[in-house]
């Protein structure tokens, strides 16, 4: 088998490259630990995905395998027949009587109750839904404008924000999002201890500077303040001493 050549797999790590970065914009490309534990993370997130997938297509294999009337069922629902005509036509006066029984009647009933519900409740969040975001689209409009962002800027901050709530949304919390989360609430404290870094580096220049100019000295001869002779050596001072450190 022929070996790529480097242009080739130049090529194919562009691509990847590419790839990575349409799915997870913030991921270094470069750093090949990050890419690897990507990669790695989007192997474990397929797996759980297909792992998934097989345990539904197994329950659904099992109940078609005890009762094969109700592939049957599920195929004219597939095709738009209405799912009480096919139960009809397949179990006839049975399904009837079944409907018609007491016992299955308090328990339509109490179906009937939830449905009725989760239908209120979803127009209520879809009523609060359109308030919140004719309200946020007002925020997002004020917050560019007073950080003098860009329409490019302020739509990528936006769907940022879309893809986190998507994927909390399914419940999955990437690495990511934890990542950005982690960044959001140590935020002030790096600039804080950025700061104080920049401070002390500093002070520590001028005192640097200091001590460079005392060791250059103006050419005239020093006057103890204990002998009284010229020349003699001054006493130390805190300058000298951390010269000395140094």
């Amino acid at each position: 088998m022929e070996e790529p050549n480097n242009q080739e797999v130049k090529s194919r790590r562009q691509s990847l490259n590419e790839r990575m970065l349409s799915r997870y914009p913030d991921l270094d490309v470069n750093d090949d630990e990050a890419m690897a534990g990507r990669i790695s993370d989007d192997y474990d997130e397929l797996d759980g995905q297909l792992n998934g997938y097989k345990e539904r297509e197994g329950k659904l294999t099992d109940m078609m395998s005890a009762d094969p009337r109700s592939a049957h069922l599920l195929s004219s629902w597939a095709n738009g027949e209405n799912p009480a005509i096919a139960l009809m036509r397949m179990f006839g006066p049975e399904f009837k009587d079944a409907l018609d029984d007491p016992e299955l009647q308090g328990k339509l009933d109490d179906a009937q109750k939830e449905y009725l519900e989760r239908v209120a409740k979803s127009k209520e969040l879809e009523e609060q839904y359109e308030k919140n975001i004719e309200e946020s689209y007002a925020t997002r409009d004020a917050f560019q404008q007073e950080n003098g962002l860009s329409d490019d800027e302020m739509n990528e901050i936006w769907d940022t924000l879309q893809r986190v709530f998507d994927e909390v949304l399914v419940g999955k919390f990437s690495r990511e999002c934890m990542e950005m989360a982690r960044k959001a609430i140590n935020h002030d404290g790096d600039v804080e201890a950025a700061a104080e870094d920049a401070e002390v580096k500093g002070r520590n220049a001028k005192i640097t500077e200091t001590l460079r100019k005392r060791q250059e000295g103006d050419g005239v001869s020093q006057l103890s303040g204990t002998s009284g002779r010229v020349g003699a050596r001054r006493p130390k001072t805190i300058f000298d001493e951390a010269n000395e450190a140094n």
